[in-house]
């Protein structure tokens, strides 16, 4: 047993590693920013306002993460990426985490040395159509031109469906997801398949969003969350419980508005949550106000999922399987204890 330290350390010796090597939160606080890896232009998960601003719901995940290690959400650097690179993106140390309405697959998990770090956002994949095709169910879609994302869970998850039908397809495929959307919008398709939270963003485009309709088929789960590298544990846990921190503000009624009152609460899960019992950043690194920092500037997962995909945005998504679990949905995080 005394020999294994010595034997992991000549391991990591020969494999040109180092027990003393920066991880990927010491490269962070070196540069002064996170790198955080964004989906092209999706509306309600990562796009420019007027002022080129990025907003969405993977774009607050991110900041999430930026306030925990800074304590400012504002000291991250995107990145969009197309579904074709991401990954590569992600292995080179390009950005230091993707959250990019990516799913969560066991390939994804295992052979391609990433490690998921939750799910910020359930979804499942399925077709937008124009009203005038006529069509009201997937059944009719036999022998249709599809416009699809190359590279993406979707592309599968089409080609599964049709398979399991016998039937046929004509899969048009593109690099970026706007591409995709630009070419049915321009009726190279007619169909066009992809993640519904995101096709219901990118409808916006479209000069009379409401000619285009939803099929009720959802063909595939679609469980998307941070990425991050296999290896560096500490980073894994940072971008993880960033996650969970906001979904457990929402589940104990914290607000980035009341939390100043919460901190006065003798209830001990919030002041856990709220850096006021025990060493809890202790374990991430970090200082023992980095859930505090997250819900005081970037908010809880209720108020993050209100502002950019909500019934009062434009893209008006009812919260569905993203509500909290003891509100129906199935958004759930471990305790902070």
């Amino acid at each position: 047993m005394k020999l294994k330290p010595v034997c992991c350390a000549l391991a990591l010796a020969m494999a040109g590693l180092s027990t003393a090597e920066a991880t990927t939160l010491d490269d962070a606080r070196a540069r002064g920013y996170v790198k955080c890896g964004v989906g092209y232009d999706v509306p309600g998960f990562s796009a420019r306002d007027d002022h080129g601003r990025w907003t969405g719901l993977d774009v607050e995940t991110c900041r999430a993460v930026a306030a925990a290690v800074f304590g400012d959400p504002d000291k991250v650097y995107f990145t969009p990426l197309s579904a074709k690179v991401r990954f590569t993106a992600l292995q080179s140390g390009e950005v230091d985490l993707l959250v990019r309405q990516t799913t969560w697959t066991l390939k994804r998990d295992t052979a391609l040395g990433f490690n998921f770090t939750g799910v910020n956002f359930y979804d499942g994949a399925g077709f937008m159509v124009r009203k005038s095709l006529g069509v009201q169910d997937a059944r009719q879609l036999a022998g249709a031109s599809i416009c699809i994302t190359a590279g993406t869970t979707t592309e599968l998850a089409v080609a599964d469906w049709f398979r399991n039908r016998n039937m046929t397809y004509e899969p048009v495929t593109f690099e970026k997801a706007d591409e995709a959307v630009r070419a049915y919008g321009n009726g190279r398709c007619d169909v066009y398949a992809s993640y519904l939270g995101g096709a219901a963003g990118h409808r916006l485009k479209f000069a009379h969003p409401r000619d285009h309709i939803f099929l009720p088929d959802i063909i595939s789960k679609e469980p998307c969350g941070p990425v991050v590298r296999q290896g560096d544990d500490q980073w894994f846990d940072i971008v993880k419980w960033a996650l969970f921190a906001m979904i457990d503000a929402e589940e104990l009624g914290i607000t980035s508005g009341n939390i100043e009152d919460m901190r006065r609460s003798s209830n001990l899960k919030i002041r856990r949550l709220l850096g006021l019992e025990g060493t809890f950043g202790v374990g991430l690194g970090l200082g023992n106000d980095w859930a505090y920092n997250i819900v005081k500037i970037v908010g809880n997962y209720g108020e993050v999922f209100a502002r950019t995909l909500g019934p009062d945005t434009p893209i008006g998504l009812p919260r569905g399987l993203n509500k909290l679990w003891t509100q129906g949905g199935i958004m759930y995080a471990p305790p902070i204890r």
